[in-house]
């Protein structure tokens, strides 16, 4: 049995490896909507240190030393907003998007009261994802190539903790 990956908050020293995980993960989304250039895919290595700097959470995931996944959610008016959920494609399937997506969610859950995210309207295997950890179909909308987009959203049971 493998050991599963150490999930850790993102420090600047990730962004090249977030950069070059994030690019090589969405390629076949590009491929599947014959649109080369989606935002993670366009996305620079000051943007991502920029995102880094600022409020989002954003966590790596780590099989050994090698950095093999990433995920981010920026919190705004009790809603975590989720993205950029990415896995190297040789390690897709393992387990590591539900390692992340839980951590993320776990991060945020005494700050938010409602996850949202995008993804396209026909990545099966995105939206199965999703739907396992509870989030539902909200709507859908283009983005800027015209890809149809799923808006899902996920409700906490309990409301955030406001102790803090």
């Amino acid at each position: 049995m493998t050991t599963p990956p150490l999930i850790a908050p993102a420090t600047p020293a990730d962004a090249g490896e977030i950069l070059t995980v994030q690019r090589a993960a969405y390629v076949t989304e590009a491929q599947h909507y014959s649109a080369p250039f989606l935002p993670p895919l366009t996305e620079t290595l000051d943007e991502i240190l920029a995102v880094l700097a600022g409020p989002t959470t954003v966590l790596v995931a780590r099989a050994g030393h090698r950095l093999v996944g990433s995920a981010r959610a920026l919190i705004s008016e009790g809603t975590a907003h989720v993205g950029r959920l990415a896995v190297a494609p040789d390690q897709q399937g393992r387990g590591i998007g539900t390692l992340l997506l839980t951590a993320v969610e776990q991060a945020c859950a005494d700050r938010a009261s409602r996850f949202a995210l995008y993804t396209g309207a026909a990545s099966q295997g995105n939206l199965r994802l999703y739907r396992r950890h509870g989030y539902e179909i909200v709507g859908n909308r283009p983005d800027d190539n015209g890809i149809s987009l799923a808006m899902l959203e996920k409700r906490l049971v309990s409301p955030p903790r406001t102790d803090a």
